[in-house]
């Protein structure tokens, strides 16, 4: 296994349940500081605060059209354009599945361009809901990332009826393109998973487990 310090500079540490409170939210941002992690990932209310008492000591993420993804285009872009005024330095966002499985593949693309245009520079992923789709609508979505000029595709919200998985991993690996980074989010709850999760093409880990372990050792 990898150097557990790697491990958790690839983690976006995660904090995204309803009742989370400013307490537990600045806990976070400690645990994300002290223990070098990729981000911290929070709820869009606590951006501008968590990014004033952090400064530029740990990334601030943040979720977009979360968890369900079937609020308006125009909606999901306000909201990206008012975390990055709020200090947010990384989107993750999460698709419209309905019109995905209805094939409207012109409206996903076109809803992913305009939120990676509201981002600028600042890094964008974008969550499929893996649990939710047939291998051939993953694949299509790896397609159509690809073509966004989004930065990641990741698999997960951790709100639905399953997490991240080796094979949905592999699956992305194979199907997107270069300029495409890979989060597998949900269901990580061991250092050993983490790592298998790197291993085979991952760059970043959605979870609010591997801090937790590792304090724990």
């Amino acid at each position: 296994m990898r150097d557990i310090s790697l491990i958790l500079s690839a983690c976006d540490h995660t904090l995204l349940l309803q009742g989370a409170t400013w307490e537990q939210i600045r806990a976070i941002c400690d645990d994300g500081i002290k223990y070098g992690t990729a981000s911290v990932c929070i709820p869009p209310c606590y951006v501008k605060p968590a990014k004033e008492y952090v400064g530029d000591k740990v990334k601030i993420c943040t979720v977009i059209g979360f968890p369900n993804g079937n609020s308006t285009t125009e909606t999901k872009v306000f909201e990206t354009t008012d975390a990055i005024k709020n200090g947010a330095d990384e989107i993750d966002m999460v698709i419209n599945i309905g019109m995905l499985k209805a094939k409207e593949y012109a409206y996903v693309l076109d809803e992913i361009k305009q939120i990676k245009k509201a981002c600028g520079d600042r890094i964008l992923k974008v969550i499929i809901e893996t649990c939710l789709l047939t291998d051939e609508e993953k694949i299509k979505m790896c397609e159509i990332v690809t073509e966004s000029g989004a930065d990641f595709i990741k698999t997960s919200t951790g709100f639905s009826t399953g997490g991240a998985t080796f094979a949905d991993i592999e699956l992305f690996a194979k199907h997107v393109g270069k300029n495409v980074k890979i989060k597998a989010a949900g269901g990580i709850s061991s250092l050993e998973d983490a790592d298998k999760f790197l291993e085979l093409g991952a760059s970043r880990l959605g979870t609010s487990r591997v801090v937790k372990i590792v304090k724990n050792m």
